[in-house]
């Protein structure tokens, strides 16, 4: 019973005595990353930052996007060297086996801040959805004063999405048709859907819509749209959308 014991933490990437509520940061790796002092690497829930390294083939290269360096300059100043208090939602490891958390020091909500700095940009994947309410006003505030990133990254066409693999842009176009799969909704911005722009809503987030009165694939379609996220390379460029306020229609009237 107690080997079964210690061998299920071992399998959920916890050690017995882990306080995460009072845990010391001892490296940020970048703006929405950090390295714990046992070791363990936290993810910030709810936030995506521009990246400073890009993968090419097997490796990592050194090229910071405009803002990253300025995003892990704040991370630091908030967390380096100092206990922090995590907090977990529903899930609590992502793919690579990183904690997933909401990280607190003293009074300040590092996830928020940086939101509200203009240094990240919401990124919400159900069902880690506690503090999307808050993270959308914050952002919408950033983005109409134009702070951090909001400054530097004009809209761009949908034509011009492959050219920004990686990014986290804003992309406008016309949703010419859509198409509702068994997995998720698609969004196409051209004739031919494995090389144009497409917006992706899987099904475990269509609820979200839903729950505003939207049905995406017939809600969109012959809509010109603004839709922001990290732009992907699959069947051509694309956004994975979870929530309503990634997608703005705009009246072109």
């Amino acid at each position: 019973m107690i080997r079964a014991f210690f061998i299920s933490l071992l399998l959920i990437g916890c050690s017995p005595g882990i306080d995460y509520s009072h845990i010391k940061v001892l490296e940020v790796i970048d703006g929405d990353t950090v390295r714990l002092e046992n070791g363990k690497l936290l993810r910030y829930i709810g936030i995506d930052t521009p990246e400073i390294r890009i993968k090419k083939e097997t490796k990592f290269e050194f090229r910071p996007q405009p803002f990253s360096l300025e995003a892990k300059e704040l991370n630091k100043k908030l967390v380096e060297n100092k206990f922090v208090r995590v907090e977990f939602d529903i899930e609590r490891f992502d793919n690579y086996g990183r904690i997933l958390g909401y990280c607190f020091v003293d009074d300040i909500f590092v996830n928020a801040k940086l939101i509200e700095e203009g240094f990240a940009v919401l990124y919400t994947r159900p069902p880690n959805v506690r503090y999307v309410d808050l993270f959308v006003e914050l952002q919408n505030k950033a983005r109409k004063q134009k702070k951090g990133l909001w400054q530097a990254y004009d809209v761009i066409s949908s034509d011009e999405a492959h050219k920004f693999i990686d990014q986290i842009r804003s992309v406008r176009g016309k949703v010419l048709s859509s198409f509702k799969s068994e997995k998720c909704v698609f969004l196409n911005f051209g004739t031919d859907y494995k090389t144009d722009f497409t917006v992706v809503i899987f099904n475990d987030c269509i609820k979200f819509f839903r729950a505003k009165d939207i049905e995406p694939h017939l809600f969109y379609k012959d809509k010109t749209i603004e839709v922001f996220g990290r732009i992907k390379e699959y069947n051509g460029p694309e956004i994975i959308v979870s929530m309503p306020y990634q997608i703005i229609v705009i009246d072109e009237n």
